[in-house]
């Protein structure tokens, strides 16, 4: 048996605040754009970075958390599978994305400005959580992320 994984851990700092929607049928989607960063030494020594930016989609539940608790520049944990979908534009040209659809989202560190550390994590699933010094936040319940394709509403 053939086996496949689609997976996808990212820790990075979020470009702009979460925008949230709502399906036709309630069921709550955020989208926000992650950042996440490389650094090296180039062969002259030279230190080098390069900034790769990652379209998060989050639903249920848990897009609801994040527009709550997640802003620009804020640092978190995705947790999630790559998903591409395709639609035509206005000028009946085919477009393609591919998105990070996070079932598992851990809020680290401070929101900018903000004086307190909520380190709060919430999880579609499976409630993994993450060690290594990470605060325990307020409780969050687990939340399943399953939705339909048809509910998608863009």
């Amino acid at each position: 048996m053939l086996m496949s994984v689609n997976k996808v851990l990212l820790i990075g700092r979020l470009g702009s605040n979460p925008e949230i929607r709502y399906t036709n049928t309630g069921t709550a989607v955020a989208n926000f754009n992650m950042a996440t960063s490389e650094n090296w030494n180039d062969k002259s020594g030279q230190r080098q970075e390069r900034t790769e930016w990652h379209r998060v989609v989050v639903w249920g539940k848990l897009a609801e958390l994040c527009e709550k608790y997640l802003a620009k520049g804020r640092q978190c944990f995705v947790e999630g599978r790559l998903q591409t979908r395709s639609w035509d534009d206005k000028d009946g040209n085919k477009k393609y994305t591919t998105e990070i659809v996070a079932t598992t989202v851990q809020f680290l560190g401070t929101n900018q400005g903000a004086s307190a550390d909520t380190g709060a994590s919430a999880s579609g699933g499976r409630g993994n959580s993450m060690g290594g010094g990470m605060n325990d936040g307020p409780d969050m319940p687990n939340m399943e992320s399953s939705f339909s394709e048809d509910e998608i509403p863009f």
